[in-house]
């Protein structure tokens, strides 16, 4: 009779994570996804005023699994405005960057470093 052996298994699900900015790197053997979330806190009873909380999650894939993701990510993006409508820019964005561009030499984008 053959002896059944079991297998304990342990999934870590991590944190979710909602990233506000992006930034992508390459070199020969893979590509570099680094997602970052930041926070600014500020505490008035602290004589340091703001702080900022920076959190990255980064994701190295091989070439070849990026341009899967690209596809993949292309295809949800179809079926979602099929079903939703068309994914348009946000109205206080297109405002934001109307308004820096009258002043040049001033930077007054939305920035969360205040």
């Amino acid at each position: 009779m053959e002896e059944k052996k079991n297998i304990n298994m342990s999934i870590n699900e991590g944190d979710s994570f909602y990233a506000h900015e992006l930034s992508v790197n390459f070199n020969p053997m893979q590509f570099i996804l680094d997602f970052k979330n930041i926070t600014p806190r500020i505490d008035a009873r602290s004589q340091e005023g703001m702080v900022i909380n920076l959190k990255h999650n980064v994701i190295m894939i091989d070439p070849y699994h990026a341009k899967e993701i690209s596809k993949l990510l292309g295809q949800m993006l179809e079926r979602y405005e099929k079903e939703f409508g068309k994914i348009e820019k946000p109205k206080a964005l297109s405002k934001a960057e109307k308004k820096g561009s009258k002043n040049k030499d001033v930077d007054d984008s939305p920035t969360y470093f205040g």
